[in-house]
């Protein structure tokens, strides 16, 4: 795997995490961990619904503040392949609360964004730290959403770290 994150229909990002795999695990599949890291800046979590299992659904609500007030984004997705402490694959589309699909520009996304995406999580257990390559095919590398991504895996790191110093 290359460490691409420039290509125009998915989004690459690899990191290194002092933690182990598993831990990077818990992360991505424990809903209480998932809210503590994921969005933008200054994004929250009120909602992850999340059964970790092929075939498993996952329902998401990130709420960011704009100068209108409170907005509400849902993600409603598929696990395809979920492989403990090694790969983790599941879709994500653009849904309301109770996980319907919405057109992508309910939520301002451009014409074109595509209605479901699929992201890749794998992990590479380097001996106490981990090697964690997200792929985000559909989104790109050049989108606010890779600007996104960018953020939320600097929050996750701050996250392990923080566990780590507990």
């Amino acid at each position: 795997m290359t460490d691409d994150n420039t290509s125009s229909d998915a989004l690459v990002i690899e990191r290194r995490f002092d933690a182990p795999a598993e831990l990077i695990w818990q992360m991505w599949t424990v809903p209480e961990h998932f809210k503590a890291w994921y969005g933008p800046d200054g994004a929250t979590i009120p909602v992850a619904k999340m059964d970790v299992r092929a075939g498993g659904t996952r329902l998401v609500c990130m709420e960011v503040s704009t100068p209108k007030g409170a907005m509400q984004m849902w993600f409603a997705g598929e696990y395809c392949e979920v492989v403990e402490n090694h790969r983790l694959v599941y879709t994500e589309s653009i849904s309301d609360e109770n996980g319907n699909l919405a057109p992508a520009s309910d939520t301002g996304m451009p014409e074109g964004h595509p209605t479901t995406t699929e992201v890749r999580v794998e992990l590479e257990d380097l001996g106490g730290h981990t090697k964690m390559i997200m792929t985000h095919t559909g989104i790109p590398g050049d989108s606010p959403g890779a600007a996104g991504w960018a953020m939320a895996l600097d929050k996750l790191a701050a996250h392990v770290e923080a566990l780590g110093e507990r």
